[in-house]
């Protein structure tokens, strides 16, 4: 019978040590996900010999890391200042989080102390491993639709074996709602997990990219933050973005595009969600508006814009908050 890629499952776990296996189990690191892709990623050197006629020569691997990509649904924990099933995934993204409890939980980008995950990818009879995995995240926030976190991850190759699915426990994974009357603002405050003022335009949802920078490296004798064979792989920079399509009145189009030429920015929220435990947050306190272009959605004008997340003291140029 052929093996079926229905068959598969995903484990993640924070390492203490980096690139050192955290053994994720079934039973309290199995991921809720879809749409699961793995690749081996080669670091090869080609042989050039000198040979009296043409042809290809053998590479040679002197590395090998792995990449895993795969959606997840955005469910709450369903209790205030409980972290989301999903939270190991966004602080293996070079996110930090700040739990308060009975209140919220809040997850920002950071530049120093990342930390890293061991990932277990199984199909169908076979473990792949990823060690020090790190990655980047793209919130998807579409009206009418299951919000989603695309995640990519890379990390060091840890081989791969014979494996039967585990046992999973998938309880603290809750079941997501479709989007449904969220509330696009520009302009505006975030403070202690509540939103002050701003005006709100009528949108079809909103597209962000987290845009880490993933670098993979290799020193001959290893050395701090590198795995025993010298390999690693860390975020080593950032550039948020993000894509939102809006209908608009003809003056709040003029003056959108005035703003756009004169290169105004502005904070920018997302919320929806109306109860405590389940509700999202996004805010970003600079952003500016790119790339106007006409947009049509059943007949109606609309407008598409490209948005670009600056920071403003650093390490803030989007906050991901959970109440």
């Amino acid at each position: 019978m052929p093996r079926m890629t229905q068959m598969s499952a995903v484990l993640a776990k924070l390492e203490t040590t980096y690139a050192t296996d955290s053994v994720p189990a079934g039973g309290a690191n199995a991921i809720v996900c879809s749409e699961p892709s793995f690749e081996l990623l080669f670091d090869s050197k080609e042989r050039n010999v000198s040979r009296p006629h043409f042809g290809a020569q053998q590479a040679m691997h002197n590395s090998r890391f792995a990449r895993l990509s795969f959606d997840v649904e955005v469910a709450p924990s369903g209790v205030a200042g409980t972290a989301p099933a999903f939270g190991p995934l966004l602080r293996a993204c070079a996110l930090s989080e700040t739990i308060t409890a009975t209140t919220r939980v809040e997850y920002a980008p950071i530049t120093l102390s990342q930390e890293s995950a061991t990932i277990y990818y199984y199909l169908d009879g076979v473990l792949h491993k990823l060690l020090g995995a790190m990655g980047t995240v793209e919130p998807q926030n579409n009206e009418g639709e299951i919000p989603l976190l695309k995640f990519q991850f890379t990390g060091i190759d840890g081989g791969i074996v014979e494996g039967a699915l585990p046992n999973q426990t998938l309880t603290a994974w809750k079941t997501p709602q479709l989007i449904s009357g969220a509330v696009l603002k520009f302009g505006g405050t975030y403070s202690a997990g509540a939103l002050t003022g701003g005006t709100a335009f009528p949108s079809r949802g909103l597209g962000l990219n987290l845009g880490n920078d993933i670098k993979t490296r290799r020193m001959l004798s290893g050395g701090s933050g590198y795995s025993s064979t010298g390999q690693a792989v860390n975020v080593m920079g950032r550039k948020a973005s993000g894509s939102v399509q809006l209908e608009l009145t003809a003056a709040q189009e003029v003056a959108l595009i005035a703003d756009i030429n004169s290169g105004v920015l502005t904070s920018m929220s997302f919320e929806y969600g109306s109860v405590a435990g389940s509700k999202t947050l996004i805010f970003c306190p600079s952003v500016q508006r790119l790339s106007p272009k006409r947009a049509d959605y059943e007949g109606v004008a609309q407008l598409g814009l490209d948005l670009a997340l600056l920071p403003v003291n650093g390490n803030d140029e989007l906050r991901l908050v959970f109440s």
